[in-house]
């Protein structure tokens, strides 16, 4: 009865408190805008612009609680604990599904309803406990050199609308729901896609409308529109000289008044900082100036804390409090409708049970997704899939065993992970055998021998551990033990670091006296969530900090045989989920040929490499060849892997690729060398399972690229030019290496001759188009049908593009019929005389086929008058 009481939010206090004179804003029975409304008139100044940023303040007199709007949720539940590891979104794009990504994403709305539900009953507010979550991305993957590409849903408007509505309709809930389930956010508004190393500072000063209303907008318009997105985030960068999230064209012209969004527009964390800052855009002299132009421009919430400033942007003149009250009164409505500001009891959705969270059911989605995101790039005379019996397999490269790589970025923490070697292993029969010998890292020419069994305390091998429940390190220590091996800590699902320390709020201290036998320079390699400190013989030399889920991080120091060094690792929780693992080694040179003798005996070898959500990603502090803060600056395979490859061909080995990516890759001479290439991309949980079930043909595989795989960098613009001519699918004119929608299955399709039950029609009339698929092979299997629409006498637009897609399951010797009504949406184009998208009379070619290449093509024609 207890712990119920205290789950009360102080809303409810306050109405018991003074239950004769209950408020407006307390009415239930009130519509969400009445409540916020009311609410709004009873603040002051000083507490609208408290509720105005990311981590709102509790207005205690009025007993509203505090309230973190920051929340992740990409590929499931993020940075808050054990959660289900869904494949990264660019693998689930390419499902080319629909409903499969609704089925992943309400098994995240209701992982992330559960944790809510549990983060109150336990009194806690904090980041990542919230129920808006800033999800999905659906800025266009316009060049393969992006970093953040791999939160996308692909290159093509068309996909990343349909995934993106897909994602807001799954997190939201059904619109007829008292409450919502939760609030998703489009991301990133409007024209963002890299680099990322100047996104502070740069400025998309000269894009042609066409691009901007063909290109960059579309997938926020439909999630805008059709999905009823009740967020959306602002971007960094700056759009025709304004920053993003001041942008009157973005914000209040397209956005709030051509498209009629009422919802909260956010600023990406920091971005109204980027409008002062003398190192970013520094196009305003101060926060108050920088604010007030954000909430007159309609961003209503800061993340960050440049909103502290409005108040002395209203003494200034600088903005009416009139205008900051429309964005409170849009903040505190959303908090209402999610029922944020009522009691637990009253909404639905805090019934979902805890068990929901990481359960075996999610598990089966996670693989049902990973299975579907399988994309078969080349498969030479039918190399796959293997057959078990007698079979001697290596298994080889830098992802083979890497189960973080899997789990991409933005994510949370499974509480188990298949790993690829593990997945292979799982397929083979008892006759078979399997060899492991990893050959390389992903880029450098180095592969770390662990020294950890070089460390003693008191005589033993290993770290004296002690803990202490607070961060103060003069009390008595909780606990003391003794680590052995290389340190693997995570308090995902309630796992202590050790006996009697508690979850959060902790601190620890490990010691050793490390003894090397070996002269040269060691590594201290560290995967962690926390604040570190590294202290050497008494001396702090490297301090690390994440309050943003796990991530790498390593100290090089020289050292001589035979001398011994004090080492202290000192560790205190921050937020989250803490974690550390932590070993010490030295990096030998790779040795090529030795690798390849201890694989001589096998028959096949399996070479998992491509790279790493460690080397691709948000602003990230990676400088090595190919890469540069979280872009790439080539699109090769790394020359070690390549190099690897093409020794183990020379040496007469039939090589399998499996190539784990969130971008593409130029894999020209790895096609060459191997048989076949298994795209993977970071399959999450379950992915090692879905590799192996695919490479042994347990499952056909059906995934499309949402992307084009480019041969070289030769066919790329330059990076910064945000033109759209000669890029994606859509405008360039060479031959690519891989498509956009290619993907190989273990059988056969046979697309008949396109029909259309009108081959002319009038302006806003509808069109159905009918295409014959047979299985032509022996197994059965799923085909991706996708339609594109070109328009021959535009010379200026896309040389064709996606209007509408299906994924269908044919059994093998059988023909489906599928249909597509084409419509306003289908069948719009660019009309330079109003500047828009819409349906416009002319010539048009519709084309149906299992990818984008002219030669997987069937077309007729339509007119519309």
């Amino acid at each position: 009865m207890t712990s119920k009481f205290l789950t009360l939010p102080l809303v409810f206090v306050a109405m018991v408190a003074g239950a004769q004179t209950v408020q407006p804003w307390q009415d239930k029975t009130l519509s969400s805008t009445e409540r916020a409304t009311d609410l709004t008139g009873r603040l002051t100044l000083e507490e609208k612009t408290l509720l105005m940023m990311d981590a709102s303040r509790p207005v205690e007199r009025l007993g509203i609680q505090a309230y973190n709007w920051w929340n992740e949720a990409l590929h499931g539940v993020a940075r808050a604990g054990v959660a289900t590891v869904f494949p990264q979104p660019i693998g689930m794009a390419a499902s080319f599904n629909t409903g499969a990504v609704s089925r992943v994403f309400e098994a995240v709305s209701d992982e992330a309803r559960a944790k809510n539900t549990r983060f109150i009953e336990e009194g806690s507010r904090l980041r990542y406990q919230g129920l808006t979550m800033w999800t999905p991305t659906v800025n266009i993957f316009r060049d393969p050199r992006w970093g953040r590409g791999i939160e996308t849903y692909g290159e093509d408007p068309w996909l990343a609308s349909a995934m993106g509505v897909a994602v807001v309709k799954a997190l939201q809930g059904p619109d007829t729901a008292k409450y919502n389930k939760l609030h998703a956010c489009a991301k990133h508004f409007a024209v963002h896609s890299g680099p990322e190393w100047n996104r502070h500072s740069f400025d998309v000063a000269s894009l042609p409308a066409r691009d901007l209303h063909e290109t960059y907008l579309p997938a926020f318009e439909a999630l805008v529109k059709d999905a009823k997105v009740r967020e959306v985030m602002c971007a960094y960068n700056r759009f025709e000289g304004a920053p993003c999230c001041g942008s009157n064209k973005l914000l209040t012209r397209i956005l709030r008044q051509q498209w009629g969004f009422d919802g909260i527009v956010v600023a990406d964390c920091g971005a109204i900082a980027d409008f002062y800052k003398p190192n970013a855009h520094a196009t305003h002299p101060d926060a108050a100036s920088a604010s007030a132009d954000a909430v007159l421009m309609g961003t209503d919430l800061d993340c960050g804390s440049s909103y502290r400033a409005l108040k002395e942007s209203v003494n200034r003149g600088l903005i009416d409090e009139k205008e900051i009250d429309r964005s409170v009164v849009r903040l505190l409505k959303a908090r209402f409708d999610l029922g944020e500001m009522d009691n637990l009891s009253d909404v639905s959705w805090s019934a979902i049970p805890y068990r929901v969270v990481a359960s075996a059911q999610h598990d089966s989605i996670a693989l049902m997704m990973a299975r579907q995101s399988m994309t078969l790039l080349h498969n030479r005379n039918n190399f796959l899939p293997l057959k078990t019996g007698g079979l001697t397999i290596a298994v080889m490269g830098p992802n083979a065993n890497d189960s973080v790589m899997q789990w991409g970025n933005y994510n949370g923490t499974p509480p188990h992970t298949v790993t690829i070697l593990q997945g292979i292993r799982a397929m083979m029969g008892n006759d078979d055998s399997l060899i492991y010998e990893p050959g390389c890292d992903l880029v450098e020419r180095t592969l770390m021998q662990s020294a950890f069994n070089h460390c003693t305390h008191n005589g033993r091998q290993g770290f004296a551990a002690r803990y202490w429940n607070s961060p103060d390190r003069t009390l008595s220590p909780v606990a003391q033990a003794e680590v052995a091996s290389p340190f693997r800590f995570c308090t995902s699902g309630a796992t202590v670091f050790a006996p009697g320390v508690n979850l959060t709020g902790f601190a620890a201290s490990y010691s050793a006296s490390f003894t090397p036998q070996q002269s040269g320079e060691v590594i201290f390699d560290l995967f962690y969530c926390g604040q570190i400190k590294l202290w050497v013989n008494g001396n702090e030399v490297k301090s690390f900090r994440s309050n943003h889920g796990s991530r790498k991080g390593n100290y090089k120091m020289p050292v001589s045989a035979g001398e011994t060094y004090e080492l202290q690792l000192d560790f205190d929780y921050t937020m989250g989920d803490a974690q550390l693992n932590f070993d010490l080694g030295f990096k030998e040179p790779i040795d090529m040929a030795a690798s390849i003798e201890r694989v001589r005996d096998a028959d096949i070898v399996v070479f998992v490499g491509g790279i790493s959500p460690s080397l691709e990603g948000e602003e990230m502090g990676v400088s090595l060849p190919g890469f540069k803060g979280g872009d790439r600056t080539d699109i090769e395979l790394p020359a070690v892997q390549r190099e690897l490859i093409a020794a183990l061909r020379r040496a007469g080995k039939k090589v399998v690729m499996v190539n784990c990516s969130g971008s593409p890759m130029g894999l020209a001479p790895e096609v060459e060398a191997c048989e076949a290439i298994l795209q993977a991309w970071y399959p999450g949980q379950a992915g090692g399972t879905a590799v192996g079930e695919t490479l042994f043909g347990h499952i056909n595989p059906a995934g499309r690229l949402p992307v084009t795989f480019y041969r070289d960098t030769t066919q790329l613009p330059d990076f910064e030019d945000y033109h759209m001519q000669g890029r994606t699918y859509r405008f360039m004119q060479q031959k690519p290496l891989f498509p956009f929608g290619h993907g190989l299955s273990y059988t056969t399709f046979h697309y008949g001759r396109p029909t259309l039950s009108h081959k002319r029609i009038n302006r806003n009339q509808c069109v159905t188009l009918s295409v014959a698929v047979t299985n032509t092979g022996t197994r059965d299997g799923h085909e991706v049908v996708q339609l594109y629409l070109s328009k021959p006498d535009d010379t200026e637009g896309p040389v064709r593009t996606l209007r509408a897609f299906e994924r269908v399951h044919i059994p093998a010797g059988q023909t489906v019929t599928v249909t597509f009504d084409l419509g306003e949406k289908e069948l719009q184009w660019w009309d330079d005389a109003s500047q828009t998208m819409r349906m416009l009379p002319g010539k048009y070619v519709v084309q149906t086929g299992g990818s984008s290449s002219t030669e997987a093509l069937k077309e007729i024609p339509l007119t519309i008058r």
